[in-house]
């Protein structure tokens, strides 16, 4: 008797806690009027709302891709969408809810997989989508930063990466750069008396230090931006790793011996 009534009140419980999952496919949410943004979670200012959906009309109209937002917090009309926006293989979703531990999330047609890889589209959530980006341009910097990059894509014809180089890649560039650097200039340190450089070394490590350098410290500039600028600081901070790791046993014969 005593687990009957626990069956019971169970049941009722959990039809009074979760009436918000009928949520995930309410089309009751769905607007009256034709538009491009459903945002129902408010991260979008009413003015800004306007313009966005402006703007994503004309890109269709140019170029034939249907890029559409849908942003959610509590609330969602789910799968409802895809019939209100008539959703095909030329068509992105973008969908923002701050639950998660990215904002980001993207349905994407197979159409776009020709322009844009997969690996594209990690690297769109992860830039646009992380809880530091989102803290410091807000959501709305968030959502305009990620459909601002795919547009520019689009427009070029296809993107393997994501354009721009933020600060913190571009350190860490500069960091394998430098590092690649060090590893050069102790593979060229001489080990034979009158031997200048010991290139039979260097070339021996040179997978290692060419792809601290080429790989990761010059391709995700290179296939980013266009600006020399990181380029060259790359460039000497490489420089610089080799001339003091190749120096630093010089430097340590000239310190005087303490007495």
């Amino acid at each position: 008797m005593l687990q009957g009534v626990l069956v019971v009140l169970l049941v009722g419980l959990s039809g009074a806690i979760a009436p918000a999952a009928q949520a995930y496919d309410n089309p009751d949410l769905l607007p009256t009027e034709p538009t491009n943004i459903i945002d129902l979670a408010d991260s979008l200012a009413t003015g800004q709302e306007a313009n966005l959906d402006q703007h994503l009309k004309e890109f269709e109209e140019e170029t034939g891709w249907k890029l559409r937002v849908l942003t959610q917090y509590d609330r969602t009309p789910g799968r409802a969408v895809k019939e209100f926006w008539h959703l095909d293989e030329k068509s992105m979703l973008l969908v923002a809810d701050p639950r998660g531990g990215n904002l980001l999330n993207f349905s994407v047609g197979d159409a776009f997989y020709d322009l844009l890889p997969r690996t594209f589209w990690i690297e769109l959530q992860t830039r646009y989508g992380n809880q530091f980006f989102v803290r410091d341009e807000g959501e709305d910097g968030s959502i305009v930063g990620a459909l601002t990059s795919v547009e520019n894509c689009l427009r070029r014809g296809g993107c393997n990466v994501v354009p721009g180089l933020p600060r913190e890649q571009w350190i860490l560039t500069l960091i394998t750069s430098v590092i690649g650097g060090v590893v050069c200039g102790f593979a060229a340190q001489p080990r034979k008396p009158n031997q200048l450089i010991a290139w039979q070394w260097a070339l021996i490590f040179s997978p290692l230090w060419g792809i601290l350098f080429i790989a990761f410290g010059i391709g995700p500039v290179v296939t980013r931006t266009s600006d020399w600028l990181p380029l060259v600081r790359n460039i000497a901070g490489f420089s610089m790793g080799v001339l003091v790791a190749y120096l630093s046993p010089i430097i340590n014969d000239s310190k005087p011996s303490e007495s």
